[in-house]
């Protein structure tokens, strides 16, 4: 008698973000947890995604990611006994995370393997999605087992497809300057205050990079963190305004940036890479351009799913 294939969820946990400048004032609520914040704040922020179209595509990427995972773990699912269903939730916008919650009990998941979209951990980044989650599911009463791809910094796939996008924005560079093209690898900037919790935070990010950057032994590259929020508590460092002065003392005058710590275009990309740092590297002499970002690349696909069927059958090793 053939036995009857386990149906596992699959949660794949974006940051969220307005589909319409309309969104903005909700939705930064929400990000801020319902503190009060500026009339300026609000008018900075509408004017950053006004100059981006007027909206966030995070979304659609991370739909268009979700189907990629789907159709990898479909291929394999018959060899690994299980069923597989993928599902998109967001933190801080439609559809929230406790809004895709009931929908997976609804489907009868006998197991839930949960990803942030977000290759490195931090308590503070990836621990929250996860809290979400927890939080979503006792509120409903749920006894599925959950399972959490807590980092997926360093796998194979992952680092392939940035080796892969830097190789074809490099092979777009005159022959002749490309050799002196220096690599700014990027990630979101947190507040310093993990650090007293020992996060891993940082080396989970200088772990890609390495990985990354020795595939390029002819480019020099650096390290900044991007994005620093609003709060006025201190943020981590260097930033990338700071890096492009060291880098324009140097004489560099070509700085491929690659966002590694981000997997599709959002607005931390869009506005702040696109716009901002790209104008402040004009301003300093420097002409700064990025990679095309992942989105839903076959092989960020690929490392995605490798990541969840390997969470998943350590698990099910454990609990036999």
């Amino acid at each position: 008698m053939s036995m009857v294939p386990e149906r596992v969820a699959v949660l794949l946990m974006a940051y969220g973000g307005p589909n319409s400048l309309d969104d903005l004032p909700a939705y930064l609520a929400d990000v801020r947890h319902g503190r009060p914040y500026s009339a300026e704040l609000l008018a900075d922020l509408t004017e950053r995604y006004r100059m981006i179209g007027g909206r966030s595509p995070i979304l659609e990427l991370t739909r268009a990611q979700a189907e990629g995972v789907q159709q990898v773990l479909e291929s394999v699912q018959s060899e690994d006994g299980v069923r597989y269903r993928v599902y998109v939730g967001m933190r801080h916008w439609h559809p929230y995370i406790r809004e895709v919650v009931p929908e997976i009990l609804r489907d009868g998941a006998d197991r839930l393997v949960a990803v942030v979209m977000a290759p490195h951990y931090s308590r503070m980044s990836v621990g929250a999605y996860l809290a979400r989650l927890d939080e979503a599911l006792r509120e409903h009463g749920a006894t599925l087992p959950v399972h959490a791809v807590e980092s997926w910094k360093d796998e194979p796939d992952f680092i392939a497809a940035w080796v892969e996008r830097i190789e074809a924005a490099l092979a777009a560079v005159p022959a002749g300057e490309r050799d002196s093209v220096v690599l700014l690898f990027t990630a979101h900037s947190l507040p310093t205050r993990i650090l007293e919790w020992g996060d891993p935070y940082e080396e989970e990010i200088l772990t890609s990079v390495r990985l990354v950057a020795q595939q390029f032994p002819n480019h020099h590259w650096r390290f900044a963190f991007q994005s620093q929020g609003a709060s006025e508590e201190p943020w981590l460092g260097p930033t990338v305004e700071e890096t492009l002065d060291a880098l324009a003392a140097e004489g560099v005058r070509r700085v491929l940036l690659v966002p590694i710590g981000f997997v599709c275009d959002h607005v931390e990309v869009l506005y702040d890479v696109d716009i901002a740092h790209q104008q402040y590297a004009a301003e300093r002499g420097i002409v700064l351009e990025r990679p095309a970002m992942l989105n839903d690349h076959p092989l960020l696909c690929r490392a995605i799913a490798t990541a969840v069927r390997r969470t998943l059958q350590q698990a099910r090793s454990v609990t036999g």
